[in-house]
């Protein structure tokens, strides 16, 4: 069947995708520099200053909610918005509701932060809103899964790109993974209690923990990368095909596999280990991701060379192999034995989330805005200096963390000749603090990273502005000679 000629890009509706973009670069600063900031005050306790607000235990939720929720979903809304125009080549549906999911999302993650700082959370990890942000944020996710069905159901396209695939299974999957895992009984506006208790509520909370990981920042990104990479390679993807495997393997395979993160307590043996294999054969399609969008750069290697983009693109795919390598290999009991309760943990979440996550966020953002703004970058070079500060902040945060998980575990394994314990556990929390040190280094690097790229975009759209405003007085003064 013939394809449709693409619309024209003022057909599109760009806006949406604008205002997300650009409170996607917001909630990124925000929320790494609240990162450094706690990750400070674990080295360095007197930050904490005595005031409740600003302690690491109510920044922690802070931090995470920016960093996910706030950086990572709005930068998901605003691929998804463009990606799924430009690929059905039909105009975003419902403008009015996309205006509300914006607002929504927005006013939501605020409110987040605000409430947490306060005191007021559930205490479930990255669920932390209590049930009243809960039920606004069901409300939003709605609104935007209908957007996106609806948009594709208008397509001119009769095929659905790969990347939409991806994007539909992160919508739908989240919606039920939001909803069973915040089912709860309110008490108060501010408080609620759980529907499930003990070994039940653990493992209702871990399948939505990890599939949090597994949809909101694998699955969804693996959609903006399978649109991204090809455009900025300029090349086809390297295996349609493969990208389908990929697909049917990594859905199908995540669900089952939050068990792992609850070996050695009052789970039953049986589904921690179901969940330790579903984990291990998860590094199939997982490299099969990684591997396809490599290779989308066959014929185009010469780009890492001369392009700064690319170099986000394909490191942020090296980092999502490596993560998900360690994943499944810290998923076996074993190993898990070591890595459990320590600063490993933290390693490995944060190679995923700034290495895989971030960076190929980054990447896409500057192939994204020069189309939004109808302009270019404002300057290569500053976009080679976000890259190069952004990768040595991430060596020196997950290598830090290495060495402070890894010591911290075999420290509490370790016995002395009487069969007592070698090391007390404040021994522990001594021999951490400069890798804590070294890691507040990292994230500052990253954030530096972050500040530039702020600059050079406020700088692009401020060029973009003048030549906009430059080209309707040369219109203006050829309408007056008419």
């Amino acid at each position: 069947m013939a394809q449709s000629p693409a619309l024209p890009a003022e057909q599109y509706n760009y806006d949406i995708v604008r205002k997300f973009t650009i409170m996607a670069i917001v909630w990124a600063v925000l929320g790494m520099s609240v990162g450094v900031y706690i990750a400070s005050e674990l080295a360095w306790p007197f930050l904490n200053f005595d005031i409740p607000q600003i302690t690491f235990g109510r920044l922690r939720p802070v931090h995470t909610t920016l960093v996910i929720f706030g950086f990572g979903g709005s930068a998901l809304f605003a691929t998804a918005y463009y990606v799924v125009q430009r690929t059905c080549q039909a105009r975003l549906a419902f403008p009015w509701l996309a205006e509300f999911t914006f607002w929504g999302w927005t006013g939501g993650v605020a409110l987040g932060v605000i409430t947490y700082m306060m005191g007021i959370t559930q205490g479930r990890e990255y669920a932390e809103f209590e049930w009243p942000l809960d039920l606004a944020i069901a409300v939003v996710w709605v609104s935007y899964i209908v957007i996106y069905v609806e948009t594709i159901r208008r397509r001119s396209q009769p095929h659905i790109y790969v990347a939409n695939w991806f994007y539909l299974a992160f919508l739908l999957a989240v919606a039920l993974l939001h909803i069973f895992n915040n089912l709860a009984v309110p008490v108060s506006l501010t408080k609620s209690y759980s529907l499930f208790s003990g070994v039940q509520d653990a493992m209702t909370q871990w399948w939505y923990g990890h599939n949090a990981v597994g949809f909101f920042l694998t699955a969804a990104f693996l959609g903006m990368m399978y649109y991204f990479v090809p455009k900025q390679a300029g090349r086809p993807v390297y295996s349609y095909r493969l990208s389908i495997i990929h697909f049917w393997a990594l859905i199908f395979l995540y669900m089952w596999a939050g068990g792992h993160h609850l070996h050695w307590t009052a789970l039953p043996d049986w589904v921690s280990t179901l969940a330790a294999t579903f984990s291990i054969l998860l590094l199939m399609p997982s490299w099969g991701g990684m591997i396809n969008g490599i290779m989308t750069l066959s014929g185009a290697w010469d780009k890492l060379r001369s392009d700064p983009i690319m170099l986000f693109l394909i490191t942020s795919l090296s980092f999502y192999g490596m993560s998900t390598f360690e994943g499944p290999l810290m998923s076996l009991k074993s190993v898990n034995a070591l890595s459990h309760y320590t600063d490993w943990t933290i390693g490995h979440v944060h190679s995923g989330a700034l290495g895989w996550v971030a960076l190929v966020t980054f990447g896409s953002f500057y192939h994204l805005i020069p189309r939004l703004w109808d302009t270019k970058m404002y300057s290569q070079t500053l976009i080679y200096v976000h890259f190069w500060l952004a990768t040595i902040g991430i060596v020196l945060y997950i290598s830090s963390m290495w060495v402070a998980g890894i010591g911290q575990g075999l420290m509490l394994r370790s016995f002395d000749d009487y069969g007592n314990l070698a090391y007390t556990f404040i021994e522990t929390v001594e021999f951490m603090h400069t890798p804590y040190a070294w890691r507040a280094l990292g994230g500052a690097f990253f954030v530096s990273g972050a500040l530039v790229m702020v600059y050079n975009v406020v700088m692009t759209l401020w060029a973009a502005r003048r030549e906009q405003a430059g080209e309707a007085k040369l219109v203006a003064k050829q309408l007056a000679k008419a």
